[in-house]
């Protein structure tokens, strides 16, 4: 099933997190002590993140170095499948541009249409590490949208390579896209931002899902002008607690996004890590509250690997 279609039928704003797969030779126990947390809430899905590969330097007996590939958090397909085996869940995992070709899509796609997931999340990703800007791999995607139009294809039953497949008995896949409040970074203004959110919207997508943020009204004022421009589907907040000094500092760099000044003063006037934990939780329960009022559909959290923070705000806001 479609996940909005799931989440409408609820009476009250659903909930929703997204997990990282473990970093390589970690194991999955921290993994699922976090899903188990957090399955008391209800969640309606769960998002899993997709990491693209990248290049290392390894020194080599004769001093020289050898440019090897790596991926530190591999598995993101075996998770979706032991997640929405082991809970119940419906489980949707990130399909990216970067790092990968058309055919590594066409192979993802294939391994999750054989398991039986069929809800995915459909992003551009991040730059390489070691590059300056965003480069598409070789027979692979520059944008989301392009990636879109390749998964409409392998909807309507074509191969990468053009060729029609003998028989397609699998879900088709549905799918959301990024959408960003306070503009993606690459963007030039965020009139261009809510174009291309449009574009993906009239190419397939569902639904939206919101970079994290911590200023509502610019939320509010985001849905507002993509009403405007005619854009009707769900667009689901995305919300992480601030529960650390450092975050102050290196959401807004790593993120793009602006940290209101009342909330900034709080927590630089805090004395300990755990009054920058209560004052982060506060803060957050108070967004969900007024998100809710809003009458958002669902509040998606960004979990980051941790379930206490994002407890101690569901406990207070789903009761």
């Amino acid at each position: 099933m479609n996940i909005i279609e799931s989440i409408r039928e609820k009476d009250k704003t659903a909930f929703s997190f997204e997990i990282l797969p473990p970093i390589k030779g970690k194991g999955t126990k921290a993994l699922f002590e976090t899903v188990e947390r957090l399955s008391a809430f209800n969640p309606k899905y769960i998002n899993i993140t997709t990491h693209r590969s990248e290049y290392i330097y390894k020194e080599q007996a004769d001093n020289s170095y050898k440019r090897e590939r790596i991926q530190r958090r591999p598995g993101t397909i075996g998770v979706a499948a032991a997640l929405q085996n082991r809970f119940g869940l419906p489980t949707v995992p990130h399909v990216l541009c970067s790092g990968y070709s058309v055919f590594d899509t066409e192979q993802i796609l294939l391994d999750l249409q054989y398991l039986g997931i069929d809800n995915i999340l459909i992003l551009r990703g991040d730059k390489a590490p070691d590059a300056r800007s965003f480069k598409a791999e070789k027979d692979g995607f520059a944008h989301a949208i392009d990636l879109q139009k390749y998964v409409n294809s392998y909807n309507q039953g074509f191969f990468a390579d053009g060729n029609k497949m003998d028989t397609n008995d699998g879900a088709p896949f549905y799918y959301g896209v990024a959408c960003y409040p306070e503009k993606h970074g690459e963007a030039p203004n965020l009139a261009q931002d809510i174009y291309w959110f449009k574009e993906k919207i009239k190419n397939g997508a569902s639904y939206g899902v919101t970079q994290l943020f911590y200023d509502n009204q610019k939320y509010f004022d985001f849905v507002k002008l993509c009403r405007e421009e005619g854009i009707n589907v769900p667009i689901i907040p995305g919300i992480k607690p601030l529960t650390k000094i450092k975050q102050l500092y290196a959401l807004p760099r790593v993120f793009g996004i602006d940290i209101p000044d009342e909330f900034v003063r709080k927590l630089v006037n805090a004395k300990t890590d755990k009054e920058v934990e209560k004052i982060g939780i506060d803060w957050c329960v108070k967004q969900c509250q007024e998100l809710i009022e809003f009458g958002v559909p669902s509040i998606h959290f960004y979990s980051m690997g941790q379930a206490h923070d994002v407890c101690e705000v569901a406990k207070q806001i789903y009761k």
